[in-house]
């Protein structure tokens, strides 16, 4: 018997199999009942057999093999309601690799004992069949990433959120302390390291904040007006020395640096590039500022020295959570300031670099007028 047709006639006990292999596999209490788990590989075994049954030509077979058939993430398919519901359910990447691990087992053991001997169509239907199981599996994982993913980010986001009025309350009780008590109160520096942690705190969450709106609406929101990109940038040089009064800060323009930008978001981003400039910066060095109006944009970069970022780590160092060695402080950040750059000048149309070597490292943004 073709395993196409093995595999619609004998379902039933396909599934029956599984479900024994399955439930050694997957701990029982998932939040899912086997009555939903069993229609899920019902579907699917629909698909195979489909799929078995649709003559293929050597090309489709190379492309179908390197992924090129899936289904995209967002269409209704057996697999990708797989992947949803078994995200939704808690499954861990393992446990999902199980139930597929299951289903080919099943499948095959029950079809070569129905099967006298297995001649060359057999063994092609058998390969088929693995690509099949694979694509399924490659699908439902595509989607289960996915959906954990943004779980992970929904949290993610509701907690920055929520986090940010015990840390107001905190800040402004401070606040209050050191304006009514005076420089002469005995717990002034106490009050005052209260509300520097509290400020940086709120940075912290502030990032992850933004990080989370890049990672669930795809882009940082910006609101664009006229800004002077000059006053903006120095302002922002200005209170990172205020906040670092060990490190000097110079700010060089040239050119018309007026244009149509998010000025709030720009001294954001500017804010970030320089504080990891004074953090990884070498000691007494200045810390350079230029910005450089041209035609159709202005570019704003930022120079410190200091050792050189490795080659190795350039490419991805604009991805989220991604940490280098810790700065002068000794504490590393959550990895996210970076990325929010990032983040904020593609959401203008722009572009931002880095170039680091044994002369030291410049960021560079070139934003669109």
């Amino acid at each position: 018997m073709r395993l196409a047709e093995f595999i619609a006639s004998a379902s039933a006990r396909i599934i029956a199999e599984w479900e024994v292999f399955a439930r050694s596999c997957v701990p029982a209490a998932t939040g899912m009942d086997l009555e939903e788990r069993r229609d899920h590989v019902a579907a699917m075994l629909v698909a195979i057999a489909k799929d078995l049954e649709t003559p293929q030509t050597e090309h489709e077979q190379s492309e179908k093999a390197i992924g090129n058939g899936d289904a995209d993430v967002g269409n209704d398919t057996a697999a990708n309601a797989h992947g949803t519901d078994r995200a939704a359910s808690g499954f861990t990447p393992m446990q999902m690799v199980a139930e597929f691990r299951a289903l080919r087992a099943s499948v095959l053991r029950l079809w070569s004992g129905a099967q006298r001997e297995v001649d060359r169509t057999g063994l092609d239907e058998i390969t088929r069949f693995n690509e099949a199981i694979d694509q399924l599996l490659a699908e439902s994982t595509a989607r289960y990433v996915q959906d954990v993913n943004r779980v992970q980010d929904l949290f993610l986001g509701v907690l920055g959120h929520d986090l940010r009025n015990p840390l107001g309350a905190i800040m402004m009780s401070a606040t209050a302390m050191l304006a009514k008590e005076g420089p002469n109160w005995p717990h002034v520096k106490r009050a005052a390291r209260i509300l520097s942690a509290g400020t940086r705190m709120d940075l912290l969450v502030g990032d992850l904040l933004d990080f989370t709106r890049a990672r669930l609406g795809g882009a940082i929101p910006i609101t664009r007006k006229d800004v002077d990109l000059e006053a903006t940038c120095r302002q922002t040089a200005e209170e990172i020395g205020a906040f670092h009064p060990d490190s000097a800060v110079r700010v060089e323009v040239t050119g018309e640096l007026r244009g149509q930008w998010d000025g709030p978001r720009i001294a954001q981003a500017l804010s970030n590039l320089l504080g990891n400039a004074v953090a990884h910066g070498a000691p007494n060095a200045p810390i350079t500022v230029a910005l450089r109006g041209e035609p159709d944009r202005v570019e704003v970069s930022v120079h410190n020295q200091g050792d050189p970022i490795p080659e190795e780590h350039q490419h991805a160092i604009f991805d989220p959570f991604r940490q280098l060695a810790p700065g002068k402080s000794g504490r590393s950040s959550v990895g996210l300031g970076l990325y929010i750059v990032h983040s904020i000048v593609t959401a203008h149309g722009g572009t931002v670099d880095v170039a680091s070597t044994a002369h030291g490292t410049t960021f560079t943004m070139r934003l669109p007028r």
